[in-house]
């Protein structure tokens, strides 16, 4: 399979030369990895101009922005300033962190799992972070979910759910959208991806608040938002990220926001949401 990757880079000169020997180290090699440098002030940008010396497959992109560090819309349009670089001919396409170190035979073992099933819209592996000198997976989220750190999309599925949105959880839309498109998506326990730098270690608290109006825009409604901000707020150890994800809903309801998917596609999610929630009460 023909693997494109684009990497959003914001200040990473001490990890993408990590994450980039990996990648050239795979099995199965990609055929393209765009590095896109999202404002960076420091030698990113030097230190992936001398990987392109070395490899004409690997390519860097400037892209202005601000100096920011939020999660959504500043890593998505980077992610879109790499994928308009590339061309059409790829099976899959992947969207990856600029501080992951894959084992070796990462690509290779989601080949597998796309030829294996030509219904899996989406895989990878998972998030590992360092913590006491071991490594252990990083649990904001559940192990099925495909943390934004390291998407990877067959080009059929991309397609069709509109590819990504410029909105902080856009890494849970698309797996809502595939499942709404009839696409599955899977996680493989067995391909650990160590994360050198934890999700949200440098996000400000606006972004907090972004949390709460992607919910918004998701169609939760306020029960469902409820649910996932004191879930989310749990895991966190934080009764202010609660009050801030519900202050970030209210704010977007006030100021009536555009929703990102469509009243179909709301209900949707809404029934599969309190599927899962019901599923997990009766199973406990």
């Amino acid at each position: 399979m023909i693997f494109y990757i684009v990497i959003p880079a914001h200040n990473e000169e001490n990890t993408i030369n990590l994450t980039l020997e990996s990648l050239i180290a795979q099995t199965l090699q990609p055929k393209k990895i765009v590095i896109v440098d999202d404002n960076s002030s420091d030698k990113t940008s030097e230190i992936v101009t001398e990987f392109c010396k070395k490899y004409d497959w690997i390519s860097l992109v400037k892209n202005r922005s601000t100096d920011e560090h939020l999660p959504g819309n500043k890593i998505i349009n980077a992610f879109y300033k790499g994928y308009d670089f590339l061309d059409n001919n790829y099976d899959i396409i992947c969207k990856y962190d600029a501080d992951l170190i894959f084992p070796k035979n990462y690509l290779e073992t989601l080949a597998l799992h796309y030829n294996s099933d030509k219904r899996i819209g989406m895989a990878a592996g998972h998030c590992y972070i360092e913590r006491n000198k071991k490594w252990i997976r990083e649990s904001l989220t559940g192990k099925h979910h495909i943390r934004g750190a390291l998407k990877s999309y067959r080009k059929a599925c991309f397609n069709d759910i509109g590819k990504l949105k410029t909105a902080m959880g856009w890494d849970t839309i698309d797996e809502l959208l595939a499942l709404y498109y009839q696409w599955t998506f899977m996680t493989d326990d067995c391909l650990i991806v160590k994360h050198l730098k934890p999700t949200g270690d440098s996000y400000n608290t606006t972004s907090k608040y972004l949390q709460g109006e992607a919910w918004y825009k998701l169609r939760f409604g306020f029960t469902l938002t409820l649910l996932a901000s004191m879930k989310l707020a749990f895991k966190k150890r934080s009764i202010l990220c609660f009050i801030n994800y519900l202050h970030g809903f209210f704010q977007a309801k006030f100021k009536n926001t555009d929703y990102l998917i469509t009243t179909e596609q709301g209900k949707f999610i809404r029934q599969y949401r309190w599927k899962q929630i019901i599923k997990k009460l009766f199973k406990s």
